[in-house]
Parts: structure tokens; C-alpha cells; sequence
């Protein structure tokens, strides 16, 4: 198991790479979105592209970040049962999940992308709106979303088989450093 922990580093270190610089299109989504706002209100011109580009922006950060959001744990999940476990049944929970879940959605997702990214770049897709986008980008970024959260799903397995193992320590969160009364309170 030991083994395979610098794999998974590698993936949390480039995951976290990718999301924090994605993270930067929400503000151009913003620019674009503001500056296409204004434009329409004061010269009365629009134009699609400018449109499919705030959605493209906005599809590259969520598919994208998805799996930073992983990396960092911040992703969904039903705390009202998690915050119940220990974190050796937090990890299995997890672990189990991972497995049965998100890998095999991931992958089958992946396999999906591929096709429907390569038909698109192939035949030059372009937007059925006048002016707009070529199509092949936003599909890309499906693809590579999941791509990248496959990766972090078996990162995350191997930290959890890691820390079930013990080689490596469970993580410390928020409710485990309360006093023992402030977490029964929570309850």
C-alpha cells in the first residue's frame, strides 16, 4: 500500500494544480458575462458567442474542479451520518462508495466522452446559434473532467485502504477536534 501513496500525491498535487488555476474562469465567466450585459444594454448589439462562451467558462470550472473538490473533501455527501461515524467507518464508508460508485460512473463516463468528443473535433461541430462557438471544446471538457475525478477516485481509494491499513493516518477534521460535550451537542 506504501507503494502506492506517491501515486496518489501525484494525482492530489496535479488535481489541486488544475482546479485552483480553473478556479480563475469563474471570474472571466463574470467579465464576459458583465461586459456582454453591457454592451447589450448600451449599444443594443448581442452576439451568441459571447453567450456560449459564459457556458463553456462555467462547464470547464464545474467539470473541471470536480475533482479538487474531492481532493479537499469538500465534495456532497450526507453529514448527518458521516459526522455520526468514527473516522475509521468514515473511510470505509468512503471507500466502499468509491468503489461501487463513483468509479464505476467515472469510468463509464469517460468511455462515453471519448466517442462524443472525437465525433465533434472530427466533423468541426459548430453551434447551431448564428455566430456561435465551435462545439468541440465543451465536449473536451466533459471528457476531461472525467478523466481527472476518475484519477482523484482512485487516489482517494488508495488513501483510504492507506489509513484502514495503517499507513497512513486518518485525517483530523472539524467535529473531531470539538470537546467530546460540543460533539454530543451537535448531535
Amino acid at each position: 500500500m506504501k507503494a502506492l501513496l506517491p501515486l496518489a500525491r501525484g494525482i492530489d498535487t496535479v488535481n489541486g494544480w488544475i482546479g485552483r488555476i480553473v478556479a480563475w474562469l469563474i471570474l472571466a465567466s463574470v467579465l464576459v458575462s458583465a461586459g456582454n450585459a453591457i454592451i447589450r444594454k448600451s449599444f443594443n448589439l448581442s452576439s451568441n458567442a459571447w453567450l456560449e462562451l459564459q457556458w463553456y467558462l462555467f462547464g470547464a470550472v464545474f467539470l473541471l474542479c470536480a475533482a479538487w473538490t474531492l481532493r479537499q473533501d469538500e465534495h456532497v455527501r450526507v453529514d448527518v451520518l458521516s459526522q455520526r461515524l468514527s473516522p475509521k467507518g468514515r473511510a470505509i464508508i468512503d471507500l466502499t462508495l468509491h468503489l461501487l460508485f463513483l468509479m464505476p460512473f467515472c469510468i463509464l463516463m469517460v468511455w462515453l466522452a471519448w466517442p462524443f468528443f472525437v465525433s465533434s473535433f472530427q466533423s468541426g461541430e459548430q453551434s447551431s446559434n448564428a455566430g456561435g462557438l465551435i462545439r468541440w471544446p465543451a465536449k473536451l471538457w466533459v471528457l476531461l473532467g472525467f478523466v481527472s475525478l476518475s484519477a482523484q477516485g482512485l487516489s482517494e481509494i488508495v488513501k483510504r485502504l492507506a489509513q484502514l491499513s495503517g499507513a497512513m493516518p486518518y485525517p483530523v477534521t472539524k467535529d473531531d477536534e470539538l470537546p467530546p460535550a460540543a460533539r454530543e451537542a451537535r448531535s
